[in-house]
């Protein structure tokens, strides 16, 4: 099968790209310093090629996640990076033999643990990110309640979100360390050997964490390509021209819209053309302007489109972990060539 077969909108990666960045990531932080959160592709069919390059830990969002990396044989060290309160679907794959750890803010987490028979936790520390997480000078009250409780507390957790994603490189840096030193005076309260913390926006500068939780630098998008990570693009979605804007107009539109890209951080870009904006199920752009031309409104643009109904573009989204929500398989593939479908198996909640 070509490209040129899929139906559209497909979500296609290139295989080869693949393998570099889990090359490049697995030499930079082997085995255990890295716990790969799955849910930035959200399929075990990756998730064991990340364990093929050593990584046997992972890190997940939602129940759903850890339900179905147990289910596939990866459940060797799986953390919850997140708050439940109701923990009882997660005390069954425990009892099946999976080894779960999840993450506890406050005595209401605590006990829902207890409750549903998790029996380790990281305490989750607020390190700046207006999200989950206890005040870092509460989590050595919350790590004793928790061991009152009958739990294991493994160490402490805190994501730097606020900071992954700023384009200054020293400013990157200098608030990760201030993030950390947060979450270092928690865990001198709390004990244990884990520090889990970090994502690919930080995974060079965090020295702290025991452990980084990255993701999408498997697939890289267009919010993280503007930071001078050493991954490269792998992935983008392929879709069909299936309409030109009247003579003179200068737009054309295709198959991809709200529904297949992750939008959150802006337009998707158009390698040699240009996003006007995105609909439901429509992508409507010029062709043939490189993404930041100094261009006016398209209509009375007089150059005709150098693309036809029938076309494919490829559109490279701004956010990887919802573009991948969206669909049910990614086509992996070499050149031109489909050599592979990964099931997106561990979507849902």
């Amino acid at each position: 099968m070509k490209i040129q077969d899929l139906p559209t909108p497909a979500l296609v990666a290139d295989g080869a790209r693949i393998e570099s960045n889990l090359a490049k990531m697995a030499e930079s932080h082997p085995g255990a310093s890295l716990r790969p959160h799955v849910k930035a592709h959200k399929s075990t069919a990756l998730a064991k090629r990340q364990a093929a390059h050593g990584h046997q830990t992972f890190c997940t969002a939602t129940i759903r996640e850890i339900e179905g990396m147990a289910a596939a044989g990866l459940g060797e060290d799986l953390l919850l990076a997140n708050e439940v309160l109701d923990a009882s679907r997660l005390g069954e794959v425990v009892r099946r033999g999976a080894r779960v750890t999840v993450a506890v803010d406050s005595e209401e987490t605590i006990d829902a643990a207890v409750r549903g028979g998790v029996p380790e936790v990281l305490i989750d520390v607020n390190v700046g990110l207006p999200r989950c997480g206890c005040a870092p000078d509460e989590a050595g009250a919350l790590a004793d309640r928790a061991r009152k409780a009958g739990l294991e507390v493994r160490g402490v957790m805190g994501y730097e979100g606020h900071i992954v994603g700023l384009a200054d490189k020293a400013k990157r840096e200098a608030g990760c360390e201030t993030s950390m030193e947060l979450l270092l005076g928690a865990h001198a309260d709390v004990g244990g050997d884990v520090i889990s913390a970090g994502g690919t926006g930080t995974f060079a500068a965090n020295r702290w964490a025991t452990e980084i939780q990255a993701g999408s630098y498997v697939l890289m998008d267009t919010a993280y390509a503007e930071l001078g990570l050493p991954f490269e693009q792998a992935f983008c979605v392929v879709s069909t021209v299936v309409s030109l804007a009247p003579k003179g107009a200068g737009y054309a539109i295709a198959d991809a819209g709200l529904k297949s890209l992750g939008m959150d951080h802006g337009n998707p870009q158009l390698p040699g053309g240009r996003v006007l904006f995105c609909s439901d199920e429509h992508v409507t752009f010029v062709p043939g302007r490189a993404e930041g031309d100094d261009l006016p409104s398209p209509i009375g643009w007089e150059a005709e489109p150098t693309i036809r109904v029938g076309d494919r573009i490829r559109l490279v989204p701004a956010h990887v972990d919802p573009t991948l929500a969206y669909h049910e398989r990614l086509y992996v593939v070499d050149g031109e060539d489909v050599i592979d479908e990964w099931p997106i198996d561990l979507r849902g909640w």
